[in-house]
């Protein structure tokens, strides 16, 4: 076993890196031979055009001298940005397979390798990240490094300062009482959940809520499906209204798309939420009326108490922090060639000091009793840390848009339609942020190939405005569909199966409710909306 696994790493490596280096070849014989055309051309045709080449030297002059007027006055950021699109129309469609190993280790590990996985998830995440990065280095030398220092610096590291923040502080809040499970009172608690979301984070409403919800029904037999339309609602389709929300909206925030332009997509979550939560109610009803009468009976006390409520204060801080990055405007430094903004730094700070404050002025006591641990984060960032690495081809090769490797996918996905149910459905198993960032990438190239991405985004906004919003939805709401297109699901079924809620299996999930409940409300939406 240990020599066929030996065999399949260094094949796939060595794949990954000859096809980098074929593709460096192919170029670089492209670029020796055009200089021998060109001078085979003024040769042969030297005696007959000379009056013709003169006018042209003039004006090729003149246009070297626009351009270089035109470079002066665009930014590194944008220097890097083209720098990326030239890559990606060099880089080989074999440049994704790590990232492509990557996310099917995510699928399939766990239920493969069960015990494997959760030992060593981190040491998988960084096997893939090496097999690209490895050769990227050794074909592509700076370019390389500047892309992998771009994408950690302008992309991972802010997104993960995010999640353990909203983690850190929603895991110091407490809710205790007697809430009791009853239909009415479970939708409330999903209803109050799904708008928290938004504000607070996916993450951070799921960490909140879940142990309440498990609490309000811990005498009930039938509750799987709560907690399954808890996944659906809270930990997924409740986020979509700010960047706070879920992590691909962020990204877009992180890229470029206003912070509040996510209010545009309001329609299709609020009809969405509400499709879901009606289903809920009638399932949970029918359900109810099967409990013992002695379950029933005891229902109808309320005493609510919160600890760790100064949290909250926190909670604000860290929306705060958001808000300032997106409106102020306070300059910018590079390091080693990769131009960051002040406010992101200040703003990465803010969060940084909101989850400390929280860690140092919460009772040990209190996220004791909420059963906190650092592992479903640590997972997060061992993970992601991967996926950014290997997902930087995909994201230069869909950039390059029609000149790219992926250009038959760019040129398939043509609708908005098409975008809400491509990007949904990769966001399904592929982990939605990554997912949201390549199709962003996908309509910026397909409609604005080589511009700058700030740009770019503009422009998508202002002119094509419902492909944007068919991104966003599609990511967020059917990271719904599996335990594997969120970060929060995993983390609920987690939590829910160490309070003994028997939780359907991986593909249990799928056919017994995604494919039942979610597909159909999909593609009611789509009808709608798309």
């Amino acid at each position: 076993m240990r020599k066929i696994v030996i065999a399949i790493i260094l094949g796939t490596f060595l794949l990954v890196g000859n096809g980098f280096a074929q593709s460096v070849n192919a170029t670089k014989k492209v670029e020796a031979n055009q200089p021998n055309i060109e001078q085979s051309v003024s040769v042969n045709e030297e005696q007959n055009i000379n009056s013709t080449n003169d006018l042209k030297k003039k004006s090729d002059t003149n246009n070297i001298k626009k351009e270089k007027s035109k470079q002066e006055d665009v930014s590194e950021n944008e220097e890097g940005e083209e720098t990326e699109y030239i890559l990606g129309k060099e880089l080989p469609l074999w440049s994704i397979i790590p990232f492509i190993g990557i996310l099917l280790s995510i699928a399939l590990f766990p239920l493969i390798f069960p015990k494997f996985w959760h030992h060593h998830f981190g040491k998988v995440a960084a096997f893939w990240a090496l097999v690209f990065a490895l050769p990227f280095l050794f074909v592509y030398k700076g370019v390389a490094f500047h892309e992998i220092l771009h994408i950690y610096l302008i992309d991972y590291i802010p997104f993960i300062i995010l999640l353990w923040s909203l983690f850190t502080v929603a895991g110091g809040i407490l809710v205790k009482g007697s809430l009791e499970g009853t239909p009415e009172m479970n939708l409330m608690m999903l209803l109050i959940g799904a708008f928290m979301a938004s504000w607070i984070g996916t993450t951070g409403a799921a960490m909140v809520l879940i142990r309440p919800v498990l609490r309000a029904n811990r005498d009930r037999k039938y509750k799987t499906h709560i907690v399954v339309f808890f996944i659906f609602l809270v930990a997924n389709i409740g986020g979509s209204l700010t960047p706070l929300g879920d992590p691909p909206l962020f990204l877009g925030f992180l890229h470029g798309v206003p912070f509040f332009w996510t209010f545009h997509i309001f329609s299709e979550m609020a009809t969405t939420a509400g499709i879901l939560l009606v289903i809920l109610y009638i399932m949970d009803r029918y359900y109810y009326a099967k409990e013992d009468p002695a379950v029933r009976i005891k229902q109808g006390k309320m005493n609510i108490k919160i600890l760790g409520a100064h949290n909250f204060i926190f909670l604000l801080g860290i929306i705060g922090g958001v808000l300032l990055s997106g409106f102020w405007h306070a300059g910018d430094f590079t390091i080693l060639g990769v131009k960051l903004h002040i406010q992101n730094e200040v703003r990465d700070l803010i969060l940084i000091i909101m989850g400390l404050l929280s860690l140092y002025t919460t009772k040990k006591e209190i996220r004791e009793e909420n059963e906190f641990s650092w592992f479903p984060i640590q997972e997060v960032a061992y993970l992601f840390a991967g996926i950014f690495m290997t997902i930087i081809p995909a994201l230069s090769i869909l950039k390059a848009g029609t000149d790219g490797a992926l250009a038959f996918l760019i040129n398939s996905v043509k609708e908005p339609a098409h975008y809400f149910w491509v990007t949904g459905t990769l966001s399904s198993f592929l982990d939605n942020a990554p997912t949201y960032l390549t199709f962003l990438n996908t309509a910026l190239g397909q409609f604005f190939p080589g511009v700058p991405e700030k740009i770019a985004i503009h422009n998508l906004i202002a002119h094509q405005n419902l492909y944007l919003k068919a991104i966003s939805s599609g990511a967020v709401f059917m990271g719904a569909n599996t335990y594997i297109g969120n970060a929060p699901n995993f983390m609920v079924k987690s939590i829910a199966e160490e309070n003994g809620i028997d939780m359907p299996s991986f593909f249990g999930y799928i056919f017994k409710y995604s494919l039942i409940f979610l597909i159909p409300t999909f593609i009611l939406v789509t009808f709608i909306f798309f």
